[in-house]
């Protein structure tokens, strides 16, 4: 087993996210820091832009503690924003650019938006919410987020203005401010803002650094640095001034941090506005990438790439995946796909910043999402909040300095999730003897079978070993006599040839495996399963398809 040193304590830096990419800019001032298409920005261009835009915002009268929403796709321009606002004492309130207008206004009055960073192709969205922000901006289009074919984009002040706007230097972001509101739960219930502040962010890109980066984190002239743990970092871990593609939406956490983590390493991020699994591997065989990160959807997409035995991936030497579990069987995929990478899962959530357990390089027990981050303390809890012994399955706390500052105006919420400095994460889990964490599914997505409960994601799991499945989703269906049935659902292979006898045989499948209370009652054949922007899987529409007006979650 790996002796690396994945979860042991390190100083915490006391900063704001402003001096990551000031540490960065000064470090590796010419590297090329944003591709987009043939557009680039070295670490140096990108701060003078941030800073020009802070400057900007400054002069039309935004103060520190107000809120800068930003509402566009993948694109250069987002990051430029992004670092813009923060350098401006803003906090940045990311929303998703293809949601419908209602949703979007009510995202943007829940965290009281005063300026809107918009793009051509979804500003149209933001004409039926004129009065959510008093300042809209319109950011050029670029190859990675062109502008629509059809029709005309509202006609807001440009970026270019901001451009112009004398540097805002010497301003340093409190620790303690927000750094940005990750919305969550817009997609199945009413959308709530993580109020993720400075020092939150900050530790915990402190804490991939030193996890998945074997490297310290540590205040240079006001900048972070980065520095080698001796013993610690190999060639499978976050190498600095690697080659990222940017994939994962910038609005969700996983796209967003990660992003920070990439700035900290000085890493050249090549940024897509659109996935194609096809694309993307040839991409990364062209910029000789090192480092590929991504919900579970897109890591099954590009296993069904014919792209993918056809591409040189030898230089990456480290694939993670976040947002949603990853069977074993795509993970072991994955392994022969990148043969000099070390892939991992990981496991966070937005109230915890990002990241609460990541995987190493070395072995590792199937099925886990690896140990706690380091100065992160997990516990395994019973229905009465007590905890419970090593090996039993319970709800997931977590303390650390990445567990954010709860819901922006959701006092009931917070103090129902946030108690005594731990986070409940609604997850169930078990810890091994060596501390390693395995999943076993949401408690508001556990089945109650007469009275016994089983688990979703051992049953996933066990589906997607099957040769012909590619991916699985078990949820509950009411019964009068039974409380709930497990039900299946399943997206077969290409090769596999459908039909009531492969969905006898996936059932036995199961049966063979598991105790008869865990059996699934139901399978169905699906041509793909419902995901958020982010991958994560939709169970309350699957649900829906059983009953109707089934809960949401």
């Amino acid at each position: 087993m790996s002796t690396t040193p994945v979860n042991e304590p390190i100083v915490l830096p006391c900063a704001g996210a402003d001096a990551i990419l000031l540490g960065a800019a000064r470090r590796y001032a010419d590297r090329v820091a944003l591709r987009d298409g043939e557009t680039t920005l070295t670490y140096a261009e990108l701060l003078d832009l941030a800073r020009r835009v802070a400057g900007g915002l400054r002069e039309r009268g935004v103060v520190p503690g107000e809120v800068v929403a930003l509402h566009m796709p993948n694109t250069l321009w987002f990051i430029v924003a992004y670092y813009g606002a923060l350098l401006a004492g803003a906090g940045v309130a990311p929303v998703n650019p293809t949601q419908p207008t209602d949703a979007l206004e009510r995202q943007l009055r829940e965290v009281s938006a005063a300026v809107v960073f918009t793009h051509p192709v979804c500003a149209g969205r933001l004409e039926g919410a004129p009065a959510a922000a008093r300042i809209v901006i319109s950011v050029p289009e670029s190859d990675a987020a062109p502008a629509p074919v059809l029709g005309s984009a509202p006609a807001y002040p440009p970026l270019t203005e901001l451009l112009e706007s004398r540097p805002l230097r010497d301003v340093r972001a409190d620790p303690e401010s927000v750094a940005h509101y990750q919305l969550t739960g817009g997609t199945t219930g009413r959308s709530k803002a993580v109020r993720v502040l400075h020092r939150n962010l900050v530790a915990n890109v402190a804490q991939m650094a030193a996890a998945r980066g074997g490297h310290r984190v540590a205040l240079d002239d006001g900048g972070l640095a980065i520095e080698p743990i001796a013993g610690v970092f190999t060639g499978q871990h976050l190498q600095p001034k690697g080659q990222f593609l940017a994939v994962a939406p910038f609005f969700h956490g996983l796209g967003l941090v990660n992003h920070n983590i990439n700035v900290l390493f000085g890493a050249t991020v090549t940024v897509f506005g659109r996935f194609d699994p096809d694309l993307d591997l040839a991409e990364a065989e062209r910029r000789r990438v090192t480092f590929v990160n991504g919900s579970p959807a897109m890591f099954y997409a590009l296993l069904r790439s014919p792209e993918l035995g056809r591409r040189d991936l030898t230089s990456v030497r480290l694939i993670t995946s976040g947002s949603a579990p990853l069977d074993t069987t795509s993970l072991d995929a994955l392994a022969r796909a990148f043969p000099c990478a070390s892939v991992q899962e990981g496991y966070g959530l937005s109230e915890a910043t990002l990241g609460v357990c990541v995987g190493h390089p070395g072995p590792m027990p199937p099925g886990t999402v690896g140990r706690a981050l380091p100065n992160t303390d997990l516990e395994v809890r019973g229905p009465e909040g007590a905890p419970l012994p090593t090996g039993t399955v319970g709800e997931l706390w977590v303390r650390g300095p990445q567990v954010t500052d709860g819901y922006q105006d959701h006092p009931e919420l917070t103090a129902l999730q946030f108690r005594d400095g731990w986070l409940d994460t609604g997850d169930l889990a078990r810890i091994d003897d060596d501390g390693y964490v395995f999943l076993v599914g949401r408690s508001k997505d556990i089945v109650i079978y007469k009275g016994y409960n089983v688990y979703p994601q051992p049953l996933e799991d066990l589906l997607c070993r099957h040769p012909d499945v590619a991916q699985a989703a078990v949820v509950g269906r009411p019964d009068p006599d039974a409380g709930e049935v497990p039900v299946a659902f399943v997206v077969l292979t290409s090769e596999a040839v459908g039909g009531d006898d492969l969905v006898d045989e996936l059932s036995a499948h199961i049966a063979h495996s598991v105790a008869p209370y865990q059996r699934v009652r139901e399978l169905h054949v699906v041509p793909s399963l419902p995901v958020t922007p982010t991958g994560k899987i939709l169970k309350s529409e699957l649900r829906a398809r059983l009953v109707p007006h089934a809960p949401t979650d």
